[in-house]
């Protein structure tokens, strides 16, 4: 064996770089390397971030995707249906009408006082509910309109129906099979409340089940947080809630508006 020419080898090949050089190049190349990795991420971050911002103060103050939680309002709204709810529809002088979907805060009315929760857990569970990927809080309601300030609303006539100052009123937006009714009642909304009641009927806890309690079940109109004005998902029921025209023949009753 020709161990000359092995240790010839041997002191031909690199050694350990005890000068350190070697190590401060592998260094630089990491940190350049890293530079030019996180400056898109980095922007990505921050663009994602203003686009969150943006988009909670739009559905705080001008339009809120608003989860459907329940089977209440079928078969206008089903479950898992997104809606968004147009906040502008009642801040420049306009009221809510019969007929119109609305969202309201319960509280006061529906339910005495908001349930206690974590602070953090109720920021965060909100910003996700604003923003339409979790339910609304256990204060929100959707409804529709039934009656308005100085509405005389009886259910039912002898025909089954309900009446509107006088007026039976043709609900064809009813879940199929659902009377309007299986409680009687006999009100007249106060100035500055509603009536709402949901579309099937048999499955809404609504204006009837708190005809016992202070309100006499009607929500106050300051308590509107908007009006449902499209359904946004899934796609297949893209479509606008526009007002129905069953209550387009009722006369105004007080301070009522048709």
């Amino acid at each position: 064996m020709d161990t000359e020419a092995q240790h010839m080898e041997r002191d031909l090949s690199p050694g350990p770089d005890t000068s350190g050089e070697g190590q401060r190049s592998r260094s630089m190349r990491f940190s350049r390397y890293s530079g030019y990795a996180a400056g898109p991420w980095r922007r990505a971050g921050l663009l994602a971030m203003v686009c969150a911002v943006f988009l909670l103060l739009l559905s705080h103050f001008v339009m809120q995707p608003f989860l459907i939680p329940s089977g209440s309002m079928e078969p206008t709204l089903q479950v898992g249906d997104r809606v968004l709810v147009n906040k502008l529809a009642y801040r420049f002088g306009s009221v809510p009408h019969r007929g119109d979907v609305v969202v309201f805060d319960g509280t006061g009315s529906f339910v005495r006082e908001a349930p206690s929760q974590n602070p953090v857990t109720r920021a965060l569970h909100g910003a996700a509910a604003a923003l339409g990927l979790a339910e609304p809080a256990d204060t929100d309601y959707i409804k529709r309109v039934v009656g308005v300030g100085g509405d005389h609303v009886v259910c039912c006539d002898k025909r089954g129906r309900l009446e509107v100052n006088g007026r039976p009123v043709d609900e064809t937006y009813l879940y199929p099979g659902n009377p309007p009714s299986k409680v009687p009642f006999d009100i007249v909304v106060p100035e500055g409340r509603l009536w709402v009641m949901g579309d099937h009927r048999s499955r809404s806890g609504d204006s009837r089940e708190h005809l016992g309690e202070p309100g006499g079940g009607t929500v106050p109109v300051d308590k509107v947080i908007g009006r449902a004005g499209w359904i946004g998902w899934p796609f297949g029921r893209w479509s606008s809630l526009t007002r129905t025209g069953a209550f387009a023949h009722v006369p105004a009753a007080g301070g009522a508006h048709g």
